[in-house]
């Protein structure tokens, strides 16, 4: 079969021939329809989270795809060496649920991802209630954008939506929008001044998409403006590219934020599914498209290339 394989670490995928897989026990033969090109399947790619990779291997975390029985599913974890990012692939049947009409392939693909990181954050990790205020810090995001969606459909208070571009925050839905300039030699303080009245209020879950100095300006904002307030910090992801982000030992004495985060360590496969589940729901009766370009998967090397706003999307057609 043709797939976009990965041959060593740290290089982009190719478009070439790979074993056709083979159903197996609790794997079960998918034919694949479209893939959305996510940070999680170019994190896998890079090897950057997976010691003890062996290559070659198909790229391509989660998908959708057809069962022999002409089923729709949405999977992830496809079983090794294989991957979404191919004709066909195996996958366990606990990874994967059905993908209902009225979701098209290209829509599921591309909204399973980035919209299930906002539901697992707020109410596997969180513990969201209506009637809350949350902050969504990266709202400019594929990801931080559908979090205000699905913050709004879960009747969220007050939404207030961070990021660096202004113009693109005024878009997204939100109650409150705030920009910020952390290169400024005074951007953290006028972050922090801009929140002040907001945390006074009360903030009562952060989701964090940035990491960095944005970050860690929410939390000692917090810290500073309403110590005795119990927030929620919860990461979910890097996008501000700064892994690792010292944080005073007395931002955690001196305040009562909890800091979280949601991602496969803290997230079951099940949460994760049911996730999903109501992402799509969700999407039944609101808007949740985003802007994508669809590829061939014989145009793999290009689609890896480009950036990632618009969303890459790889459309699968089968080889006669």
């Amino acid at each position: 079969m043709k797939a976009a394989v990965i041959n060593s670490k740290g290089i982009a995928p190719v478009y070439d021939d790979f074993a056709n897989p083979v159903a197996d026990g609790d794997n079960l033969l998918l034919a694949v329809n479209s893939v959305s090109l996510t940070m999680m399947t170019r994190q896998r790619a890079s090897g950057q989270f997976i010691p003890g990779q062996v290559y070659p291997f198909v790229a391509g975390m989660d998908g959708i795809g057809t069962k022999i029985d002409g089923e729709r599913v949405y999977f992830v974890s496809p079983t090794s060496p294989f991957g979404s990012l191919a004709e066909e692939t195996i996958v366990n049947y606990k990874n994967m649920t059905i993908v209902p009409d009225g979701v098209s392939d290209e829509l599921a693909a591309t909204i399973a991802n980035p919209g299930m990181s906002s539901w697992t954050a707020l109410m596997d990790r969180a513990h969201f209630v209506p009637g809350q205020t949350v902050l969504i810090n990266g709202a400019t995001s594929t990801a931080g954008s559908l979090a205000v969606k699905v913050a709004r459909y879960l009747r969220a208070g007050k939404i207030i939506a961070t990021g660096r571009n202004l113009e693109k925050l005024s878009k997204v839905g939100a109650d409150e929008v705030i920009a910020f300039d952390m290169t400024a030699d005074d951007g953290i303080e006028k972050f922090q001044d801009a929140l002040k009245d907001d945390v006074v209020d009360g903030i009562d879950v952060v989701l964090d998409y940035l990491w960095g100095d944005s970050a860690i300006s929410i939390m000692s904002a917090v810290s500073k403006f309403n110590s005795f307030y119990p927030a929620k910090f919860v990461n979910v992801g890097l996008a501000g590219g700064q892994i690792e982000l010292p944080i005073p030992a007395t931002l955690l004495r001196f305040t009562s934020m909890e800091l979280l985060g949601s991602g496969a360590g803290s997230i079951t496969n099940e949460q994760t599914l049911k996730a999903v589940d109501n992402i799509f729901k969700i999407a039944q009766e609101v808007d949740m498209s985003i802007p994508t370009v669809t590829y061939d998967l014989s145009d793999i090397k290009a689609a890896w290339a480009a950036p990632s706003t618009p969303r890459g999307v790889i459309k699968v057609t089968r080889e006669s």
